[in-house]
């Protein structure tokens, strides 16, 4: 198993992310309703963030690799805290799915998009209720 290297530091209450393989960076900041200032993402925000990039990543992936049809898609995700001890309780994810979304192969992109890497890492105590959206006149399925 390889790893991926990655730091942090922090001043104040803005922590700096960097990622080791390409030098990316971001900041978190802790949330007004704990203590922060919100002016930026929050280390339970990423979490959720990470749920909505990897259940689009993973299918367009696979989609690519087994030559389904995929097209443009995105994702709202919220992120719904308990009360205390403050954890994430809930992460509501709603994906508006590609046009070209065969009505054969929704039913595979849903079940991957379910089982990606982040949501199978997320303890099973937070709930991951999932909504895909079809366009023109394709109704929501759960």
């Amino acid at each position: 198993m390889s790893g991926v290297p990655m730091t942090a530091a922090i001043q104040g209450l803005t922590c700096q992310l960097a990622h080791g393989p390409s030098g990316s960076s971001l900041t978190t900041v802790p949330p007004r309703d704990n203590g922060g200032d919100g002016s930026s993402f929050s280390p339970t925000d990423l979490v959720g963030a990470a749920l909505a990039a990897c259940a689009l990543s993973t299918m367009a992936l696979v989609a690519k690799r087994e030559g389904l049809a995929w097209g443009d898609a995105r994702a709202a995700v919220e992120k719904r805290m308990t009360p205390p001890p403050r954890r994430i309780g809930e992460l509501v994810l709603a994906i508006d799915m590609p046009r070209e979304a065969r009505p054969e192969e929704r039913a595979r992109l849903e079940e991957i998009a379910r089982t990606c890497p982040v949501a199978r890492s997320l303890h099973p105590d937070v709930k991951v209720p999932m909504e895909f959206r079809y366009p023109a006149g394709d109704g929501p399925v759960r």
